[in-house]
């Protein structure tokens, strides 16, 4: 996969991680879109909208196209949050900028 590009969505990334081998899928929060249950994403990436204090952590397609989304008061919250869903991601997160 190739890297995140600046902007996930419409907001800059933050960090990102493609979700490889490295990592356990866990299937602990269940996201809907529609009337389909999202199974395990290609990538994750945190974006943080400019001037805002919080964080999103967007579930993404293998061309970084957003498929799910959380919202997080805090990095660290989005952080806890990928690593419930995806085992190993905390050792996976490439920091940009």
């Amino acid at each position: 996969m190739k890297p995140a590009p600046k902007t996930v969505g419409t907001f800059p990334v933050v960090c990102y991680s493609p979700i490889d081998e490295r990592h356990r899928f866990t299937a602990n929060t269940k996201q809907w879109v529609g009337d389909t249950l999202m199974g395990a994403m290609v990538g994750l990436a945190i974006c943080q909208p400019t001037g805002a204090r919080g964080f999103f952590l967007f579930g993404c397609d293998s061309e970084w196209g957003v498929l799910t989304d959380t919202w997080h008061q805090s990095l660290d919250e989005a952080k806890d949050q990928a690593e419930y869903e995806y085992e190993g991601v905390r050792q996976t997160w490439i920091h940009v900028g």
